[in-house]
């Protein structure tokens, strides 16, 4: 089982590595380099949507988003763009570095989250009121 997971971890970091590859290519669909983009911002940023301490919820986001949005983004990549990615990602090693553009979208993710709570608070105090 340990195995297993280890295995599919090494998998999904090939995979990001091949989708930051593929992301730079001019044979990329814009559409599918947004939502590369996008993943890549959310795999490698040093914040994440749910913090991890936050008890079960924390570790359901990196479970369950990066490889939602890792899959959507591979399915967009035209194959042989895909292919040539994978190949030239296989013969060098990846590295994933966490990511300054992650960071700061993952930063306008939560102002943009806080701005939402206070208009919604605010109406609502003010309809109360």
């Amino acid at each position: 089982m340990l195995e297993r997971l280890k295995g599919l971890a090494r998998t999904l970091k090939a995979d990001l590595h091949a989708l930051a590859l593929a992301a730079r290519d001019p044979r990329t669909p814009w559409t599918a380099r947004v939502v590369a983009v996008l993943v890549l911002a959310y795999a490698l940023s040093p914040i994440d949507l749910i913090p991890d301490f936050v008890p079960v919820l924390g570790y359901l986001d990196d479970l369950l988003l990066v490889p939602a949005g890792l899959w959507l983004a591979l399915r967009l990549i035209p194959p042989d763009v895909l292919a040539d990615a994978r190949a030239h990602a296989a013969a060098q090693p990846a590295r994933l570095p966490s990511s300054a553009l992650g960071l700061a979208f993952m930063l306008l993710v939560y102002a943009a989250l806080i701005a939402v709570l206070v208009s919604w608070w605010l109406r609502r105090t003010h309809a109360a009121g």
